[in-house]
């Protein structure tokens, strides 16, 4: 007879696991390996796809593997399974970022469960959006999403607010491409189609791509281009945590992937213009325009796109698991 911890088979968790690698990650890195032991499942943070000029503390490298996390939770509530889950093992090993828990007892959370249909139709959009304002309504929403994971959402509603969004966006971007470690850091993660991860460059131009992006400054054209998808996005917002540790940026990860999921499911998709939280000189100038105290994560547009993209491509289920 199983016990309610074994109840959940390998094949029905290596189906929850086809749905949390198909969570967003920096420079598509899917930095997350995953370890299936009697019914549960630990997550690793996989520090070999790690990005050190990028994201030197690890902090939107643990950000993905909660937006994995959240994934799982949606996944297991769409299978009928109620999950509880630790994020602070004590384990000693600094990669454990969390053990995941399965069982028909633990209360359901149909709103997690009705989230499902989302997970495959999310995208990154980083064309511009449609000129269409988002209801109130639907930004009402989104915030609850993200407080019901310990986190905060707060839209940049001013102009003049938004235009100094913008302008750290730019101010970023050129701090990051005058750095050649950035660019070199960039290139290698510019990878065709095939390889199942990184920027998709098409395969007969990456090479070239390469090299001119580990050899060229573009850091001015690439700020403008932002600058002004950044003032013309519907919505303008920034995730933040009250404090600033591993724990909060698996929060952060959690809060972020139920925002984008429940924002796709009535239409929107987003994209992400991090460079002021990226770059730790700007962090500070971003919070100073905020009324939420604490600290900023992600920073989103968010809007309803005007046409369909494909989805990033992914690696194999295989070279995740151990």
């Amino acid at each position: 007879m199983k016990t309610e911890k074994t109840s959940i088979t390998m094949e029905q968790i290596k189906l929850l696991l086809r749905y949390a690698v198909l969570a967003p990650s920096s420079h598509n890195t899917q930095p997350w390996r995953f370890k299936i032991t009697d019914g549960t499942v630990s997550m690793f943070a996989d520090r070999t796809r790690a990005l050190p000029v990028n994201d030197p503390d690890d902090r939107e490298l643990t950000i993905s593997c909660g937006c994995a996390l959240m994934n799982i939770r949606v996944a297991a509530a769409q299978q009928g399974f109620g999950v509880t889950f630790d994020i602070t093992p004590d384990s000693g090993d600094d990669d454990l970022l969390a053990v995941i828990s399965f069982n028909k007892a633990h209360a359901l959370s149909r709103e997690d469960a009705a989230l499902f249909k989302s997970i495959e139709l999310r995208r990154t959009y980083r064309k511009r959006f449609a000129p269409e304002d988002i209801p109130a309504a639907i930004i009402d929403s989104l915030y609850t999403m993200a407080s019901e994971e310990g986190c905060w959402l707060e839209v940049i509603e001013s102009k003049e607010h938004r235009q100094k969004v913008a302008e750290l966006v730019a101010e970023g971007d050129s701090m990051q491409w005058s750095n050649p470690g950035w660019r070199r850091e960039l290139a290698a993660w510019m990878h065709p189609r095939r390889r199942g991860d990184g920027l998709t460059v098409p395969g007969i131009v990456a090479p070239i791509a390469k090299i001119v992006v580990r050899t060229f400054d573009m850091g001015n054209g690439v700020g403008a281009k932002d600058n002004q998808l950044a003032d013309e996005s519907p919505v303008l917002a920034v995730l933040g945590t009250a404090s600033d540790n591993v724990a909060d940026w698996l929060k952060a990860g959690q809060a972020l992937e139920k925002v984008l999921l429940s924002a796709r499911l009535q239409g929107l998709q987003a994209s992400y213009l991090n460079q002021p939280i990226q770059v730790a000189s700007l962090r500070p100038k971003l919070q100073n325009i905020l009324s939420k105290r604490g600290f900023p994560q992600i920073l989103l547009r968010l809007g309803f796109p005007e046409d369909e993209i494909d989805a990033a491509p992914r690696r194999r289920l295989e070279e995740v698991i151990e």
